[in-house]
């Protein structure tokens, strides 16, 4: 019996030192951990933290449709790894479970975002709209602000031109690019509505 007891002890032993570890934090499929989520979403140089350590995750936090910009969060989440990802697709990534912490953020640096951004399959696209005369960055998530006339105009013309494209893309079948290279928008945390809003400061075009 205790040779029996034994073998199943070295057998179960022996199952979990294979058991597989992923990435340069030896991460096993399934193991949760604490994340640190940056104020800046979805901005030029966010960063995901993996804790303790503050060590850059280098994966994407999927499902976290509660996060606003202006606040940082410490949350917990399911490192994912999957067999047979799709084509175009990660085949890691962390599942979000819960927030542990919310914190606003009380600073005023300024940051950077991209108001054009390429996707694969279909190329560079413009990452902005217009609703109810309200410039959107992440739809129903982060509007845009403008902090002198001439700004405003700025998006008036790249929301215009995204106009020109999807209406030459309804006639023509075929896909239009953006004319820029790149347009990166200079914003703060809007303090008129902090959570919901960058604040415009300048942009920048690249032909």
């Amino acid at each position: 019996m205790k040779y029996f007891s034994l073998l199943f002890l070295v057998i179960f032993l022996s199952a979990c030192s294979k058991e597989e570890l992923y990435g340069p934090y030896k991460l096993k499929n399934g193991q949760e951990v604490e994340l640190l989520v940056d104020h800046r979403y979805a901005a030029l140089g966010e960063t995901l933290l993996l804790l303790p350590g503050n060590k850059p995750a280098e994966l994407s936090l999927i499902g976290f449709t509660e996060r606003k910009p202006g606040y940082t969060y410490r949350v917990k989440a399911r490192f994912h790894f999957e067999k047979e990802p799709p084509q175009d697709g990660s085949d890691r990534w962390f599942d979000f479970l819960k927030v542990i912490e919310e914190q606003k953020y009380t600073g005023t640096e300024t940051f950077e975002i991209s108001l054009i951004k390429a996707y694969l399959p279909g190329g560079p696209s413009i990452y902005l709209t217009k609703k109810d005369d309200q410039y959107q960055y992440i739809q129903e998530k982060i509007q845009l602000s403008y902090a002198s006339p001439a700004v405003k105009d700025q998006l008036e013309e790249i929301w215009q031109h995204e106009l020109e494209i999807r209406e030459s893309y309804g006639k023509d079948k075929k896909p239009i690019y953006p004319k820029w290279k790149s347009v990166k928008a200079t914003v703060t945390h809007d303090p008129a509505n902090f959570g919901k809003a960058y604040l415009v400061q300048r942009i920048e075009f690249t032909l």
